[in-house]
């Protein structure tokens, strides 16, 4: 029996907690914020002992192993401590591999992972696979795994949580993008964050299928670097391929081991170019696990996106509302823009993360009538865009930002809120800025 300390009680330390009680390990986990509520309740359940408010090191430096929650930067001492007496220290997505024998998907990206992780679980689903959603979405995947009543579990992962994988291996892994994101946590060097998210390929073999974009240029010239023994399956907007997916005249094509599905793209139950990305992605992993074309259409027909990914909110006085909440990066934006043909007011802005702006410069000035800069300091945002948009303004709260948005609207406008920025000057976190932004816009239609 070994001894492991987790470190961090959010949903996937309690998981791993869980998992690691019932393979009959001594588990103590320890979380220097306060815990939620319900996350004592299921640890004091189970009899897990735990601390919050600090870090106990006698306790934790005694680790035979250190499960870390993703949120933990490494440059924290006592990560540094652990490390110095070469302790091993995993995230909970490899602590949970190690206890299932499932086949496993697994998606990342700088953006589009989320919709394309819903994507591709739904359509899995619906076909009546036995499948598992979990990773940076849903439910811990350790905790899932102490009963492994799946089959197949789709995966969204983080750069951070790849970090501290070793011995995971995906059966089926898609790499979306590469674009430069986080790199505070990185030591602001972007080859640092292309090599995490390169991790999703180690320990793949030629037996298994990598789905990727091929447009995505960071993403290409890594891979002209490196040979990888993998199944490469390029998604392409602009080019045809033999064995992947592509878009051509109006129509996604997939093509799969001799086996092509055609689709239209305005059948699409999502939107814009990268939903495009997104949807030939999943629907090459679908085929990938054996799905048949006509299951995979049906599950395209009921498909709903994620909460806060250009979420329609309202359409009041001819002017749509839309919650993009969840673009905490300048990719994001970019992709949110060209979602769109009529003007635009722009709500950006929050906790900057050495984002670089010129990327949507020329869609700003194309569609932007007028730019919101909402957060505690929006100097940089406004140096960068105030002789780019007509109009520009800077507000420190999410009422604000809405009024002025009706103000300044007309019928036919667009009021999209993207903001490019992490939310935690003014927000608990990206969803608590999408909830705000929804109450305070249908609060107009009420005043």
């Amino acid at each position: 029996m070994s001894k492991i300390v987790i470190l961090g009680g959010g949903e996937s330390g309690v998981g791993a907690a869980l998992l690691a009680k019932a393979k009959g390990h001594e588990v103590f986990l320890s979380d220097k914020g306060v815990l939620e509520e319900s996350y004592k309740e299921i640890l004091q359940k189970n009899e897990i002992p735990f601390e919050e408010g600090q870090h106990n090191e006698e306790w934790i430096l005694d680790a035979d192993e250190v499960i870390k929650s993703p949120g933990i930067p490494d440059k924290v001492e006592l990560i540094k401590k652990l490390k110095s007496l070469k302790k091993p220290i995993i995230s909970e997505i490899e602590f949970a591999y190690r206890y299932t024998s499932a086949k496993i998907v697994a998606i990342t990206g700088s953006n589009g992972k989320t919709t394309t992780t819903l994507l591709t679980y739904h359509l899995l689903k619906q076909a009546g696979l036995k499948v598992g959603l979990a990773g940076n979405i849903g439910e811990s995947f350790a905790k899932q795994v102490i009963e492994d009543n799946f089959d197949y579990y789709v995966l969204e992962l983080s750069s951070f949580q790849l970090d501290n994988c070793y011995d995971f291996k995906a059966d089926v892994a898609i790499l979306l993008n590469i674009t430069p994101d986080h790199l505070d946590r990185y030591n602001y060097v972007f080859q640092n964050y292309i090599d995490s998210k390169f991790r999703i390929l180690q320990n793949m073999t030629v037996a298994d299928d990598f789905i990727f974009y091929q447009e995505s240029n960071t993403l290409v010239e890594e891979l002209n670097k490196k040979q990888f023994p993998v199944n490469y399956l390029p998604v392409s907007l602009v080019k045809e391929v033999s064995e992947g997916a592509f878009l051509k005249d109006g129509f996604l094509h997939v093509n799969y081991k001799g086996s092509d599905l055609t689709i239209a793209l305005e059948n699409l139950p999502l939107k814009g170019s990268h939903n495009a990305i997104n949807a030939m992605s999943a629907m090459l992993a679908s085929k990938s696990l054996g799905i048949d074309n006509e299951a995979i259409k049906r599950g395209l027909t009921t498909f709903q996106n994620a909460e806060h990914r250009l979420e329609p909110v309202a359409d009041i006085k001819g002017v749509k509302y839309i919650n993009d909440s969840k673009a905490t990066n300048v990719d994001s934006v970019f992709y949110a823009l060209g979602s769109f043909d009529d003007p635009i007011i722009l709500i950006m802005g929050g906790v900057d993360k050495g984002n670089d702006y010129r990327q949507i410069e020329d869609l700003v000035r194309e569609k932007v009538k007028a730019l919101i800069c909402m957060g505690k300091d929006n100097h940089k945002l406004i140096h960068f865009f105030e002789n780019i948009v007509p109009l520009i303004f800077d507000v420190d709260s999410i009422e604000k930002a809405v009024q002025l948005s009706s103000d300044l609207s007309e019928s036919g406008d667009v009021v999209l809120l993207s903001p490019a920025c992490a939310s935690f000057d003014l927000f608990k976190n990206y969803e608590d800025r999408g909830h705000q932004f929804k109450s305070n816009v249908l609060k107009l239609i009420t005043d």
